[in-house]
């Protein structure tokens, strides 16, 4: 007889465990019998193999859906490569080693586009992960998440774990980190609006503002549903991305945030900081072929929902 159910989600309380979490909770995503453990770092330090296995032994899990990292900005990224190394490669080996010496069936584990070749042709697939470096600004980050893809090779190979990995681009909404200096773009760019609105001062925007991303909303219920470990069947990864033509300029996305914030201040764009990686072009053909008639929530809808949930947490959200 099959025992129920119990899904271990790893970095629980961040941007895609919170949307998981109001997906099943909230939304119907849970089904009868299931049950769902949301963690988080206050509950176990997963860089320590101990804690893991711990944890592991506490609440047996069926299934692991893997989204804990070691996670910052772009500039934090630039300062920090060895440490995002370190730490990420750990927490990566103590949480697949221990889901398979604990006879966990699957798991899926949420990469980054970031994790792909500096230099290559675009757009880019699933195929291309190890083509080339990553770039340099955050290549300790990218070569740690890229081992996780490895690893889900090797646990299948050698004894059939059905281990696999999605790629999401530039995700971003409710419970992100909007830290102005750590966090990822585009919610630290609504907390230095919001900020220079209440100020009255310019937004200074790192960078020249020419960078394109694919940004995607949290909230989307395909990005829950692609992480449910239930559809997979091998170790193959995939991505989860709008299309090519939604990538957008940073800039573009600069102009959504002021006018979802409604800030009639100036626009600066500091040029003497770095742009990171220019584009990251990705191809969601695998999740079209999966999901044909599937339509994400409009960019600039789901801004304004970002920023209107800021705005409403704003004591909490802007550390």
């Amino acid at each position: 007889m099959a025992l129920p159910m119990r899904v271990l989600v790893t970095g629980g309380s961040g941007l895609v465990g919170k949307a998981i979490e109001h997906v099943v909770q909230q939304e119907g995503g849970k089904l009868e019998g299931e049950e769902w453990i949301f963690l988080s770092s206050k509950q176990a330090d997963l860089v320590d193999v101990e804690q893991t296995r711990a944890v592991f032994e506490k609440y047996r899990p069926t299934h692991v859906i893997h989204l804990a990292a070691k996670v910052g900005g772009l500039y934090l990224h630039m300062r920090e490569n060895l440490q995002f190394l370190r730490d990420n490669i750990k927490i990566n080996d103590n949480v697949l080693q221990t889901a398979h010496e604990s006879g966990v069936t699957k798991v899926v584990s949420c990469l980054s586009s970031c994790i792909f070749p500096d230099k290559t042709t675009y757009p880019i697939d699933e195929t291309m992960i190890h083509n080339g470096s990553p770039h340099d600004s955050n290549f300790g980050y990218s070569h740690a998440k890229r081992m996780i893809d490895v690893q889900n090779r090797a646990y299948f190979q050698q004894y059939g774990r059905c281990y696999t990995a999605v790629i999401p681009t530039n995700v971003f909404g409710p419970h992100d980190n909007f830290n102005i200096e750590n966090g990822h773009v585009l919610s630290a760019l609504i907390n230095k609006t919001y900020k220079a609105k209440k100020e009255g001062t310019p937004v200074t925007v790192c960078g020249s503002g020419a960078p394109r991303r694919q940004f995607i909303y949290s909230l989307v219920r395909v990005l829950t549903q692609s992480l449910c470990v239930q559809y997979y069947l091998t170790f193959a990864v995939g991505f989860l991305s709008v299309g090519e033509k939604d990538e957008i300029s940073i800039k573009e996305a600069v102009d959504m945030i002021a006018k979802a914030l409604d800030f009639k201040g100036e626009i600066h764009f500091d040029t003497t900081m770095s742009d990171g990686q220019m584009k990251k072009t990705a191809s969601n053909g695998k999740l079209r072929r999966l999901l044909p008639d599937f339509s994400f929530t409009p960019l600039n809808e789901a801004i304004k929902m970002t920023c209107d949930w800021f705005e409403n947490n704003y004591n909490i959200a802007r550390t």
